[in-house]
């Protein structure tokens, strides 16, 4: 249920029946629980129009509050704060309806549901994924996770980049090779430097790699045939790591550099035919006001650049796509370049102007000295090769458990490192740069997935043992159950934060709460024990329950998954 959304209504109720006119009426979570549930503090800046002291407003408008259903107490506080404070029943009956229906947000939560790309991964199809791409790819799945949670038409784009001038050297090469000796292509990376060694060193292969992108732009049928052998054999890497991380990326949201070629001269005519072309030493650019560096559209010998394609794509995205937002997840040393490119569509029309575009920026993944992180030998760490790891930790660090098979382990071991990975990265602001620390990802203390999946298993085994049909009724009659069912209801509130701000971490933080109330709750109120009256280990057991589907739903939307037993 959106609760806050609840709240503002009410506490807009009474500023109306004190006759006094808000814009908006926004009330915010307590800091802490002797200041009540939420607070008001829209009081102050009225005082000055009002030519009121402001505690006196406060004390008029929380005579007008309605305390009987679903607040149950408000006070006035310093000079002129409103602590507020819910009605337990209330949050008994709210909470035991949502697990009565089976749905933890409203059916049709998204007031205006809105069709949604979002542009993430983006892998260069002349090398294997390696560490840099895993924050743009997790932080990405998450949003579209979210985004089709919460009711709206996601639409996954894979932006790769196939069309440049690294692929007539690679063709050339793999031509050379044998095309039909797949074996070259099972070390990428080794591949391209293979490849370009050759490139260096030899004019006559330096100069037939030239040529080849030359004939791949204008259509050659034999460099396509091999750049696309290329491309689905590189393609099957990227794959590999998708199946791995659990990321819902296909081949249908693939959409390359290479899909928007047709319209690389439609968007030079476009820019001309608005006036916002100049020439400048040769090149086609668009210059913007305040800014020092123009947009070049295209070279003087008539090449094309990132910025052309990334127009070329965001006028397919709003012209037949109907995209109402459009969501770049990618590193936050592009923003400067985001930010010409957003300005030009939507000066030229490319883009509807109601159309939202972001650049959702994340910072550097660093190792634990401060530097960005890199092998032992200053190399870039591949992404398989980092994910293999986590899973081997994990296994490592659960392999005493004696009462597991072989393959049981090795399920667990992948759910437990491949979510600790991901639980890592989002659980810290996406904008900063963050610390890669196998021990404490990997904890179970603090902030963690592992944290989160021990809460849920301690709840399935709560469950196994009781082995009984558990009512949807709750009862509230202690402050953790209080504290506990309040979040429990504050979920969709969090989800619909973390959409509009694109931050996966503020989700992160909401599970880590739930999970310590739950840990907390547990230890304070026994759930199972002989002498508990039959109603109140029911309602503990349904407030338990609701716990678990929260926590389960919240991981799904990060991508990771729970267990029954760790």
């Amino acid at each position: 249920m959106k609760l806050k959304q609840h709240i503002n209504m009410l506490i807009a109720q009474a500023l109306a029946e004190a006759s006094i006119e808000v814009k908006q009426v926004s009330v915010s979570e307590a800091t802490k629980p002797e200041f009540g549930d939420y607070q008001f503090n829209g009081i102050m800046p009225l005082a000055k129009p009002l030519r009121r002291n402001p505690r006196e407003i406060a004390t008029e408008v929380v005579s007008h509050i309605d305390t009987t259903t679903v607040i149950s107490k408000v006070e006035v506080a310093g000079p002129g704060f409103i602590n507020i404070w819910l009605n337990p029943l209330w949050l008994a009956e709210e909470a035991s309806n949502i697990l009565k229906s089976n749905s933890l947000i409203d059916k049709n939560p998204v007031e205006q549901a809105q069709k949604v790309i979002v542009d993430y991964s983006g892998p260069n199809m002349a090398k294997e994924m390696h560490v840099g791409h895993l924050r743009s790819t997790i932080i990405g799945d998450t949003i579209a996770n979210l985004l089709t949670y919460l009711g709206d038409d996601v639409i996954r784009q894979n932006h790769i980049g196939d069309w440049g001038t690294q692929f007539g050297m690679l063709i050339a090469y793999l031509e050379e090779q044998g095309v039909e000796d797949m074996d070259n292509l099972k070390d990428l990376e080794q591949f391209y430097k293979d490849a370009k060694k050759r490139f260096d060193e030899d004019e006559a292969f330096a100069t037939k790699a030239r040529e080849y992108v030359v004939k791949i732009q204008s259509g050659d049928t034999h460099c396509l045939t091999l750049w696309q052998k290329f491309i689905d054999i590189s393609l099957g890497h990227c794959e590999e790591v998708y199946e791995k991380l659990s990321v819902n990326l296909t081949r249908d949201d693939v959409r390359a550099e290479s899909f928007y070629n047709d319209r690389l001269p439609q968007v030079i005519e476009k820019l001309d035919q608005d006036g916002l072309l100049k020439v400048s030493e040769g090149a086609k650019c668009v210059f913007l006001e305040d800014e020092e560096i123009p947009v070049i559209i295209q070279k003087g010998d008539g090449g094309y650049l990132y910025a052309t394609t990334d127009l070329a794509a965001l006028w397919y995205r709003s012209e037949v796509l109907k995209a109402d937002r459009i969501a770049y997840v990618v590193d936050a040393r592009q923003a400067g370049h985001f930010k010409q490119v957003f300005r030009v569509v939507k000066e030229s029309g490319l883009v509807e102007q109601d159309t939202l575009l972001e650049h959702v920026a994340f910072g550097t993944m660093m190792d634990k000295s401060g530097k960005p992180f890199k092998t032992r030998d200053g190399g870039t760490v591949k992404l398989i090769d980092l994910l293999d790891e986590s899973v081997v930790r994990a296994r490592d660090s659960i392999k005493d458990k004696e009462d597991r098979t072989e393959q049981e382990l090795d399920d667990l071991a992948r759910i437990i490192g491949i979510g600790a990975v991901k639980y890592a990265d989002l659980s810290i602001s996406r904008e900063s740069n963050y610390i890669f620390d196998w021990d404490k990802m990997l904890s179970l203390e603090g902030n963690t997935s592992l944290y989160q999946q021990y809460a849920y298993a301690r709840m399935q085994s709560i469950f196994r043992k009781y082995d009984g049909e558990i009512s949807a009724k709750i009862i509230i009659s202690t402050e953790i159950e209080h504290r506990l069912t309040l979040t429990l209801l504050r979920f969709e509130d969090i989800l619909t934060r973390a959409a509009r701000e694109t931050t996966p971490h503020t989700i992160t933080n909401y599970l880590y709460e739930v999970a310590t109330l739950f840990m907390r709750f547990y230890e304070l109120c026994p759930i199972l024990k002989e002498d508990i009256a039959e109603e109140t280990k029911q309602s503990r057991l349904a407030l338990s329950l609701l716990t678990s589907k929260v926590i389960k739903q919240g991981l799904e939307i990060l991508g990771i998954e729970v267990v029954d037993r760790v």
